[in-house]
């Protein structure tokens, strides 16, 4: 019986010491990812039939949102370690908030794309704002992913599983928060300066 439970216990440090590095992996992956939608975009510039546009309004005011929701999540972190629980699922909802209104931003950023006759396909479509609804969709998938972990920790956090020095779960979404922030913050300034 002792044994077993010494096992788990070594279990249980392992997955500790092995989720940071794992994630950071998954990190650089999405970094290589990126980086190869960007150099299409880069190289697709170059052809003779692309037009550049303004970036949507909302777009910047997604990027606004998504800065706010870093200090959020941060402040989350740092009153989940001081144990202060009613602090922690407060910034946490706010955090959710803010991604739920980045998402919503984005949405209307296509919109807004549409209304001045920009398309993903289609005969209407051109491969500058098909690129860029690419590259700003994938995002939005990690966004949503990232959506679910920021439930997750809040639920995690309302049924008190943050408590004595146990806030590993906290600084990983934190962590992958943080990365997809300044992901987005890359990406608006890339196509900022290139549409």
């Amino acid at each position: 019986m002792e044994n077993t439970i010494n096992i788990q216990q070594e279990l249980t440090v392992a997955r500790k010491k092995a989720a940071k590095p794992m994630l950071w992996i998954s990190l650089v992956s999405m970094t290589m990812m990126f980086a190869g939608l960007v150099s299409a975009y880069v190289i697709s510039s170059n052809r003779e039939d692309w037009v550049s546009f303004d970036l949507p309004t909302s777009l910047v005011i997604s990027t606004v949102l998504i800065i706010i929701s870093s200090f959020t999540i941060h402040a989350a972190v740092y009153f989940g370690k001081k144990e202060n629980k009613n602090l922690t699922s407060l910034l946490l909802i706010i955090t959710l908030g803010l991604g739920i209104g980045f998402v919503i931003s984005q949405f209307n950023g296509f919109n807004e794309l549409k209304a001045s006759g920009l398309f993903f396909t289609g005969p209407k479509s051109l491969i500058s704002s098909s690129m860029l609804m690419v590259i700003v969709g994938a995002h939005l998938l990690h966004i949503f992913a990232a959506l679910i972990v920021l439930i997750v920790m809040l639920t995690k956090q309302l049924l008190g599983k943050y408590n004595n020095g146990n806030t590993l779960g906290l600084e990983l979404g934190s962590i992958f928060w943080h990365f997809l922030d300044l992901l987005w913050i890359a990406l608006f300034l890339f196509f900022y300066f290139n549409t």
